[in-house]
């Protein structure tokens, strides 16, 4: 014990040295857990909510087209589009 400790000041430039690296370790270190964890687990509950919202969106344009046909037999008295020089819908 015939050496004497001695206590050194930390300059601000070291310090601010220190805390650069550390932040910068810190950066690197969340953008390889955020990297890692763009993968989501598929849950049964997420597979029925999509199942849920893709029978939504299908009867949603089964009705959008089925107005559009309704609408189009009634300008036009057929349902193609082509129409027959009658504008009152009524039958053939």
């Amino acid at each position: 014990m015939s050496e004497i400790i001695k206590a050194e000041a930390i300059s601000r430039r070291s310090a601010f040295s220190f805390f650069g690296k550390a932040a910068a370790f810190a950066m690197a270190a969340s953008a390889t857990a955020l990297v890692t964890s763009d993968a989501e687990a598929q849950t049964a509950g997420m597979t029925r909510r999509q199942e849920r919202r893709t029978g939504r969106h299908e009867r949603r344009e089964d009705r959008r087209t089925g107005r559009a046909d309704r609408r189009e037999e009634r300008r036009t008295g057929t349902t193609t589009g082509t129409g027959t020089g009658t504008t009152t819908g009524a039958p053939k």
